[in-house]
C-alpha cells in the first residue's frame, strides 16, 4: 500500500543517506590534504584556525606536516571552534567559542591568532583555515565596544532576519581581525587561506566574514543595512559606523600582494554528493541548486507544490536544495531553518502519500540554542500530520510559534548526527514514489 509506514522507513533511511553523503563529501578529511603547501624552508609555520572545521582541519594539517618531518618548534599556531566542535590536536592549541553568538573565548582567540599574525615575518607562511562560524569564533571589538555589546549586534541580527552577508558588512566594521584586517596583521609574511564555504556564492568576503581578503563592501552598505531593518546599536556601535577611517582595506590593499584564497570545499560539492546518491538509488533529480535563500516557510510551501506536481506525473524523483534559509521569529518557541521547513513542508504536503522529506545543516545543528547537541534538522513523512494529532499536537500553532524543534521533539522525528565538524550550509532532499 502506498505511503504505509514500511515504505516510509525504507524511504527515511534513503533520505538520511543522501544527507550523510554530502557531509561526508565536505569532510577535510576528504578535501584538503591536497590542497596544504609545502612548508617554509627556513621560516616558521603559523596555522590559524576557526569555524566548525576548524578542529578536523588543524588536526589533519598538523599531523601532516608533523608526520612529514617539520620541526615542531618551527610549527606554531592556535585554533578555535564553536563548543561541541573541537578535535584533539597533537600540538597547535585548540580551544572552544560561542557560536552564534560570540563569548569570551571568541575574544581571546582572535588576540591570540592577531598576535601570531603579527609576529610573522617574511621568512614565515601563516596558513589560515577557514570554515563557516568563524565570524563569530574570532571577535576583535573596535573602537570602544565591548563584548557585551558585540554580542546585543549579533543577537539582533539574527533576529532581524538579515541574509547572512548582509550580517557580515555590518560585523566588519565592529571587528579588529573581520574584512581584511587579519592579513593586514600577517604582512609581510606569505598568506594561505585554505576555506571551506558554507556561503551562497563562495563568497571568500563573506566566509567568516572574510578576514584574509579585501572587503568590497562599504561603510554606506552597512549604514543602509542597519537602518533597513531599523536596527537599534549600542552608541559605540554607531560611532564606528560613523567614521569612515574605520573602513576596511579595499582590493588592491599592498597587505594582499603576498596572499592567496583557495576554496578547498563548497556547498555546491556536497550537493553533488547528494545528486549522486540519489541517482544510484534509483531517482531522477530534480536539482535546484546550492544557493537557495528565503524565507524558511515561503520555500517550503514552493517545494511542497513542486513535489505534488511530480508526483502526479508519477516521476520517482527527488528534489535537492542547498543554501541557507532564514526564520523571521515571531513567536517564543525552539528552532532552526532546516526545522521550520520541514514543519512547513509537512504542513503544506498535507499527508499526500508517497513522499518523504529530510532537512538539515551540514554542521550537525540547526539554530537552536547554539549547543552541539541541538539537532540538525528534521524529517517529515506522510504520518506527520496524523501522528501528531494523535499525541495532541498542533502544527499550525507549532510554526506560528517558531517551535519546529518542540514539534518534531515530541514525533521522534529530529534529525540527531552530532557536530560533522564541517559546515556547507543546509542539505534539503524530498523524495517522491509515485
Amino acid at each position: 500500500m502506498h505511503g504505509s509506514r514500511d515504505d516510509s522507513a525504507s524511504m527515511r533511511a534513503t533520505a538520511r543517506m543522501i544527507y550523510d553523503a554530502a557531509v561526508s563529501r565536505a569532510h577535510p578529511a576528504g578535501c584538503l590534504a591536497g590542497h596544504l603547501p609545502r612548508a617554509p624552508e627556513t621560516g616558521r609555520l603559523i596555522l590559524l584556525a576557526a569555524g566548525k572545521a576548524a578542529g578536523s582541519m588543524t588536526a589533519l594539517a598538523e599531523a601532516h606536516y608533523l608526520d612529514g618531518g617539520f620541526p615542531k618548534e618551527r610549527l606554531l599556531g592556535h585554533a578555535v571552534a564553536r563548543h561541541g566542535y573541537t578535535a584533539p590536536t597533537r600540538h597547535i592549541p585548540m580551544v572552544a567559542a560561542g557560536h552564534p553568538v560570540p563569548d569570551e573565548g571568541s575574544v581571546a582567540s582572535a588576540e591570540r591568532a592577531l598576535a601570531l599574525a603579527g609576529a610573522a615575518t617574511a621568512e614565515d607562511l601563516v596558513l589560515v583555515l577557514l570554515s563557516g562560524g568563524g565570524s563569530a569564533n574570532w571577535v576583535a571589538p573596535a573602537g570602544a565596544l565591548t563584548l557585551a555589546e558585540k554580542q546585543a549586534v549579533t543577537k539582533a541580527l539574527l533576529r532581524s532576519g538579515a541574509p547572512i552577508g548582509e550580517m557580515n558588512v555590518v560585523r566588519k566594521r565592529l571587528s579588529g581581525i573581520k574584512g581584511g584586517r587579519l592579513a593586514l596583521a600577517a604582512a609581510p609574511a606569505r598568506l594561505l587561506t585554505l576555506a571551506i564555504s558554507d556561503v551562497p556564492g563562495d563568497d571568500p568576503a563573506a566566509i567568516a566574514s572574510g578576514p584574509t581578503v579585501p572587503d568590497p563592501s562599504g561603510m554606506a552598505d552597512a549604514r543602509a543595512i542597519v537602518s533597513r531593518y531599523g536596527l537599534a546599536l549600542p552608541p559605540a556601535a554607531e560611532a564606528l559606523l560613523a567614521d569612515d577611517a574605520n573602513e576596511t582595506p579595499k582590493p588592491g590593499h599592498p597587505a594582499f600582494a603576498n596572499s592567496e584564497y583557495r576554496i578547498i570545499a563548497r556547498p555546491a560539492d556536497a550537493l553533488a554528493a547528494a545528486r549522486a546518491a540519489a541517482e544510484a538509488a534509483g531517482y531522477a533529480v530534480l536539482d535546484l541548486g546550492p544557493d537557495l535563500e528565503g524565507e524558511a516557510r515561503e520555500v517550503a510551501a514552493a517545494h511542497a507544490e513542486r513535489a505534488k506536481a511530480l508526483k502526479a506525473e508519477g516521476r520517482r524523483a527527488a528534489i535537492l536544495s542547498g543554501g541557507e534559509l532564514t526564520v523571521t521569529l515571531r513567536g517564543s518557541g525552539r528552532g532552526g531553518p532546516s526545522q521550520e521547513y520541514a514543519l512547513a513542508l509537512a504542513l503544506a504536503l498535507g499527508g499526500e502519500p508517497g513522499i518523504v522529506a529530510l532537512a538539515g545543516d551540514t554542521d550537525g545543528t540547526d539554530g537552536g540554542g547554539g549547543e552541539a547537541t541541538d539537532p540538525a534538522g528534521a524529517l517529515v513523512d506522510p504520518q506527520t500530520l496524523t501522528r501528531a494529532a494523535a499525541i495532541g499536537l498542533d502544527p499550525a500553532r507549532s510554526l506560528a510559534d517558531n517551535d519546529s524543534t518542540g514539534f518534531f521533539e515530541r514525533l521522534g522525528d529530529l534529525l540527531q548526527p552530532g557536530p560533522t565538524l564541517t559546515n556547507v550550509n543546509d542539505c534539503r532532499v524530498i523524495l517522491i514514489e509515485p
